[in-house]
């Protein structure tokens, strides 16, 4: 018969890929939430599982319109959805536990010694469900599934293109969203001992109709995945990646009317871009920074602030520039306390002449937040943050936001 007892779990990739999958957890609880998991054996496999609960209180001010009960900029900062125009001021509060989550990884040695690891996790923040008047229930989503096996990671995961050591300390679910790369989707990536990967990974358009503004049409027509490369080192107490990306954006057989005239955009647009980030540990403290920069990126930085293209008046593509900058200062004050100091912006270039003047031209949030750490598995931290959009037309919008959470991990 086989049995089940709890032991800890060999050394082997698993561990990294539970840490690669812990990014959101590790970022608000600390470099010991990696380790607040549960390990047991069955036969040849070694399984892991754990994750966190969290409780997410927000008080947003808007200073022109507000943003939509049901929609996700109320759970957490998505930089396209600061209001903008001449909305009147409003203050909501929301409570929630959607960001709780589980993950499962296992670990097979088989038969000639080699091994075979999977990894499963998922929550809840990204799906609809019931309303807010009475059960405030949510449908499990799929945040991650892949498979690891000689080098080779095949399914679900963040992109080749990021680099998650730069994800800050924060209450808010990504922290710095307005300049960073935040992508996870399906991809076959090969890592090389030396710290080089590349992968090819999910490719999808999206464009913006002809005087557009922020209005987007993911086209689906994608033929060739999007191909990435990355190089990862650390020198001393210094992290560094240099990471870069090709990807085609590719619209067919869309009829359109651009000033009076019917056409039919087919056509294929280059694009390409380039990230660098760092983290640099100064004893407890640390500084961790990036910038990304290229054309047509995106749906890759800022959650999707702007599209990959715009539909020019010959009904072609033309691919967007965007740049992103992220900046954060984590102070340990001591064993209990900590703060972090936090600053993201997107500058996207758009051809006011093919997007119009209501299309995104900035975005920036600057935060500051204290955490204190109850005991080795519970976090409470507080957070005070200004996030602004401005349009091409000079037309902005702010949000201020008071932020509260408590994550118990486990």
């Amino acid at each position: 018969m086989m049995t089940a007892h709890i032991k800890p779990l060999k050394k082997s990739r698993v561990t990294s890929a539970v840490a690669a999958g812990l990014v959101g957890l590790t970022a608000l609880a600390g470099a010991s939430s990696a380790s607040a998991n549960t390990e047991f054996t069955v036969g040849n496999t070694d399984f892991r599982f754990g994750g966190y609960i969290k409780l997410d209180m927000l008080t947003s001010r808007f200073d022109n319109g507000t943003i939509d009960t049901d929609s996700m900029g109320r759970n957490m900062y998505i930089p396209g959805l600061t209001p903008v125009g001449a909305g009147t001021s409003n203050t909501v509060t929301d409570i929630h536990a959607r960001e709780s989550r589980f993950f499962f990884g296992t670990s097979h040695q088989l038969a000639n010694g080699e091994t075979i690891e999977g990894y499963f996790e998922f929550d809840f923040i990204g799906t609809v469900g019931a309303d807010k008047r009475v059960t405030n229930s949510y449908s499990p989503r799929m945040r991650q599934a892949y498979i690891d096996f000689r080098g080779w990671r095949l399914g679900q995961t963040w992109s080749n293109f990021q680099d998650l050591a730069i994800i800050p300390e924060a209450p808010d679910f990504i922290g710095v969203a307005d300049g960073t790369v935040f992508t996870r989707q399906a991809q076959i990536r090969y890592t090389f001992d030396n710290g080089f990967s590349v992968s090819v990974e999910q490719p999808e358009t999206t464009v913006t109709p002809y005087l557009g503004g922020t209005q987007r049409i993911t086209t689906g027509d994608t033929a060739m995945p999007d191909i990435t490369a990355r190089y990862t080192t650390r020198v001393d107490n210094v992290h560094f990646t240099v990471a870069g990306i090709y990807r085609r954006l590719e619209m067919r057989n869309f009829n359109t009317t651009i000033n009076g005239v019917d056409g039919t955009v087919s056509d294929t647009e280059n694009a390409f871009g380039v990230n660098l980030a760092m983290r640099w540990d100064i004893g407890p403290h640390d500084i961790r920074a990036s910038v990304v920069h290229g054309q047509g990126l995106g749906r890759y930085v800022g959650v999707n602030l702007s599209n990959g293209a715009v539909i020019n008046d010959e009904f072609n593509l033309d691919a967007i520039d965007v740049t992103g900058y992220t900046f954060a200062y984590r102070h340990v004050w001591n064993e209990k306390w900590r703060t972090n100091f936090i600053y993201s912006r997107a500058d996207v270039e758009n051809a006011s002449e093919f997007t119009g003047i209501l299309a995104n031209d900035s975005t920036q949030r600057a935060a500051v937040n204290m955490m204190y750490q109850v005991n080795e598995r519970l976090v409470v931290g507080g957070e005070l943050s200004r996030a602004n959009r401005e349009l091409i037309s000079g037309a902005d919008g702010n949000l201020d936001r008071l932020q509260f959470s408590a994550i118990y991990n486990f």
